[in-house]
């Protein structure tokens, strides 16, 4: 029997939301679509696991030792012995204990999910947008509709099961003869056959294909933020109804911008004159050209700050955060002579009692923390 934790990579004490979790993290590693269609069967493995950990009833009969997810496992726990201890009751009270009552397994399955991801720049956050995906997944075969069959006639009964979807044969045991039951190995247990299968799906009524998926981007939408589409992931089968596609987001790093939270951030850097005297000056914005108004003694570092430029706000599109610029003052290296005469002139009247300024070994203390402080802290 699988040790379904050790396959989730959880011990056995895990709670539901650390199951959950797991799950989540290794279909994410394992999907075929992402991982590669090698991984298609551990892939499954980890969903069978899910299936079972996830329900407390299931949870239950695997600690006890039995697998819900094996086919021969018995209602009393004697699956793995080799015989259904239900059909053992079942030939000998008449069926009382339902032994002979497992019916066939229906060609037409739900499908499952999808995971896929795409990468989208900082202006679609800022406003929303489309993106197109390409997934590599079961599709509906268009050749038979989902039927399987080539000629669209309807399956016939299994001649070997009756259409039971199960056999049965006895065996000789140490406690006599006992009856077993299995998947009729001709119907696979569906009890039914189909006589001319269609041979682009070999019966399945899916194919794998490649198709383009597009997907709407709500504006204000985060970094690693996950979308559902419902019933765009893959076709079950028999043409079984299909999975919800999941789509993951990464936002691309902006040359220009920075977000936090809804406003966005960008540097300029101006003249030691612009910030003494005041400047207006253009700047590309994702709304177009604006003007940044530089006030007079304007500090190295000091923010200037645009209204309504920022990422729009989720769920409030008439909403958008601000666009905050840092200012940068260049101070400039190399003089020449009539440039240093105008400054030393500059000192003489504006800086004459420099020499009183206050030392200390540190900045004021401020009880809030600048974007530059909180970005260093991020960084170290």
């Amino acid at each position: 029997m699988a040790d379904y934790y050790e396959v989730l990579g959880v011990e056995r004490s895990a709670n539901e939301d650390e199951i959950k979790r797991a799950y989540r993290k290794m279909s994410r590693k394992y999907h075929p679509d992402i991982a590669g269609p090698e991984f298609e069967d551990k892939f499954k493995e980890v969903n069978s696991a899910y299936q079972v950990l996830s329900d407390p009833d299931k949870r239950r009969m695997y600690d006890a030792g039995v697998d819900p997810n094996d086919p021969n496992a018995g209602a009393g726990g004697y699956g793995s012995s080799g015989f259904d201890m239900g059909d053992v009751f079942g030939q000998f009270f008449g069926g009382a204990f339902g032994g002979a009552s497992q019916g066939p397994t229906a060609r037409t399955q739900p499908g499952r999910d999808s995971l896929t991801r795409v990468a989208i720049d900082l202006k679609t956050v800022v406003f929303g947008g489309t993106a197109h995906v390409t997934i590599n997944t079961f599709s509906l075969c268009q050749q038979c509709g989902g039927s399987g069959s080539a000629n669209g006639e309807q399956p016939k009964t299994c001649p070997d099961c009756g259409g039971r979807g199960v056999r049965q044969k006895v065996v000789r045991t140490m406690l006599g003869q006992m009856m077993t039951t299995a998947p009729c190995e001709r119907c696979e247990g569906h009890g039914t056959i189909i006589s001319n299968p269609c041979p682009a799906c070999m019966g399945h009524g899916r194919v794998r294909a490649a198709r383009e998926v597009g997907v709407t981007i709500p504006a204000g939408i985060a970094d690693d933020a996950r979308l559902r589409l419902a019933n765009q992931g893959e076709v079950g089968e028999g043409g079984g109804p299909a999975g919800d596609l999941y789509i993951d987001i990464r936002v691309r790093a902006d040359k220009r911008f920075t977000r936090d939270g809804d406003d966005l951030h960008c540097w300029v850097e101006v003249p030691m004159s612009w910030a003494v005297l005041g400047h207006d000056m253009d700047i590309d914005t994702f709304d177009g050209e604006e003007t940044l108004n530089i006030p007079a003694g304007c500090q190295n570092e000091q923010t200037v700050t645009i209204k309504g430029l920022g990422v729009t706000r989720m769920r409030r599109d008439d909403e958008r955060g601000d666009l905050i610029a840092h200012v940068g003052v260049q101070v400039p290296t190399k003089l020449n002579d009539e440039e240093r005469e105008l400054i030393e002139r500059f000192a003489s009247l504006h800086d004459s009692d420099a020499q009183h300024i206050a030392q200390s070994s540190k900045p004021a203390a401020s009880g809030k923390k600048g974007f530059f402080g909180k970005l260093k802290d991020a960084l170290s």
